[in-house]
């Protein structure tokens, strides 16, 4: 997601959330790479996903300015 369609107001706290979500989209990744997951593997696969996407939606809510301060 760019930046730039953010505005400044809240730059610092997408640019948090754009680095957790990219730290969550490597992890998966790395995890995905694996021919067999085990059952932990696929929960944490879960849970990694649904983190992403929260993620995710705190950077839809904070462009469209419904979002002012994340906890």
């Amino acid at each position: 997601m760019d930046m730039e369609t953010f505005g400044s107001p809240n730059s610092e706290e997408v640019r948090r959330l754009q680095e957790q979500h990219r730290h969550y989209s490597d992890k998966l990744e790395s995890l995905l790479q694996k021919p067999y997951l085990s059952a932990e593997e696929q929960l944490e696969e879960v849970r990694l996903k649904k983190l992403k996407l929260s993620v995710k939606d705190e950077m839809e809510m904070l462009r469209h300015g419904v979002l002012h301060h994340v906890a």
